[in-house]
């Protein structure tokens, strides 16, 4: 698929999702933003870039850290950012600023920043190298540099169950580039290869127990896995849902559903 294409189609699928993708069942998203800015370890004066900063979540649990420092948040989707503008209201913080922009042409002098940080979104990108090191040069040397990206087990086996009766509907899932760093090793190799060093690659699970399998819907119609879904026909989708629901509640134990959430957090130096 041409480059262009994929951006359209990513722009319009994250504008659809944007007004349901805080919602409570995909809360693994603030909860891996939490840990990621504890991780920073902040002097609290950092100009901070975040790239692919869907509806602030990075952004927001970092700014209360930067008393005397501000974030510069970067994304494609309007609908996105439109959300995390609320938000950074409605919870009084000023220190953050929000612009629609491609994370493949972030349009900074180098050097601008002293970290940078991008959650579960370089993935998206298909030369995930190229992208890394676009952002690597907008920071200044002696920088850090930050990704947060899922486990390759992730969601399982919700996600699994899922792909196997989109593809008995004839729905194929996407190339699965992203497995490349869904380990610590493929982390570790990306970073190397941008020339960052004092790499450190951290894993922690943030998943939980949904209550109900329309949880589990919240999350696919609310998120990525929406531009597949909606490739059916509606009534196609209906059906779908239905068959799907069925065999995601048969999960369920006395706790729950579990939603299986292992995040990797790699952090690099720029020399």
């Amino acid at each position: 698929m041409a480059d262009q294409q994929m951006k359209t189609i990513l722009k319009e699928t994250f504008d659809a999702v944007s007004n349901g993708y805080d919602g409570k069942a995909l809360r693994f998203f603030s909860e891996s933003a939490e840990h990621m800015s504890s991780l920073l370890k902040l002097r609290g004066d950092e100009q901070v870039l975040d790239v692919a900063c869907g509806t602030g979540h990075a952004s927001l649990a970092i700014a209360p850290k930067l008393p005397r420092g501000r974030i510069t948040a970067v994304d494609l989707s309007p609908g996105m950012l439109d959300q995390a503008r609320k938000k950074a209201a409605s919870l009084g913080i000023r220190n953050v600023e929000f612009l629609e922009r491609d994370m493949q042409a972030l349009g900074f002098s180098d050097g601008t920043f002293d970290v940078a940080v991008c959650a579960f979104g370089i993935f998206f990108v298909e030369d995930m190298d190229l992208q890394l090191s676009h952002i690597v040069s907008a920071v200044k040397p002696g920088g850090r540099i930050m990704i947060s990206n899922f486990q390759e087990n992730y969601f399982h086996p919700l996600k699994d169950l899922m792909a196997k009766r989109l593809e008995a509907y004839g729905v194929q899932m996407p190339p699965q580039t992203w497995k490349r760093i869904a380990n610590e090793t493929g982390c570790r190799q990306l970073f190397e290869k941008a020339g960052l060093t004092n790499i450190r690659v951290e894993q922690k699970n943030v998943g939980y127990y949904l209550e109900r399998a329309d949880e589990w819907w919240d999350i696919v119609w609310n998120a990525g896995f929406r531009r597949m879904v909606a490739r059916l026909s509606p009534p196609d989708q209906e059906r779908f849902k239905k068959e799907h629901l069925e065999e995601i509640g048969a999960l369920r134990t006395d706790k729950g559903i579990w939603l299986d959430a292992g995040v990797l957090y790699t952090v690099g130096t720029k020399e």
